[in-house]
């Protein structure tokens, strides 16, 4: 059975930092794409960064590059997300999911039936 299970938000001052993490099971990580997504009640879902497949090519949104750094670590299959720099901005729940690669390549938030998501960890950022 394939899961995700988010953890590592909080709460943290403007400038902090967090490390989210997200544990996978049920399948392999190196053999999906994988990303971290945001949601903000009342707005639309957004991708943060994603990984691919393969070569693992990693893709972040604009508002977060040079702050923010995805990796993932194959002994444990869990993915991390790294976020430094924090601003209140980046307050929002953060999921992971398995995607398919042409939406993570191209950072598009829509889900799609095969997809597999996690329930989120919230991140809030004070001023």
């Amino acid at each position: 059975q394939v899961q995700l299970v988010e953890s590592g938000g909080g709460l943290v001052q403007t400038g902090g930092s967090l490390r989210l993490s997200c544990t996978a099971s049920g399948f392999t990580l190196d053999d999906y794409a994988v990303g971290w997504f945001r949601q903000v009640p009342g707005k639309q879902r957004e991708a943060v960064s994603c990984i691919s497949s393969g070569d693992g090519s990693k893709n972040y949104a604009d508002s977060v590059k040079g702050r923010f750094a995805i990796s993932r670590d194959s002994a444990t299959n869990t993915l991390f997300l790294q976020m430094n720099s924090l601003k209140p901005e980046d307050t929002a729940v953060y999921l992971c999911a398995r995607i398919d690669d042409h939406r993570c390549l191209a950072l598009i938030a829509s889900m799609a039936p095969n997809d597999y998501w996690g329930l989120g960890t919230q991140v809030t950022v004070s001023s």
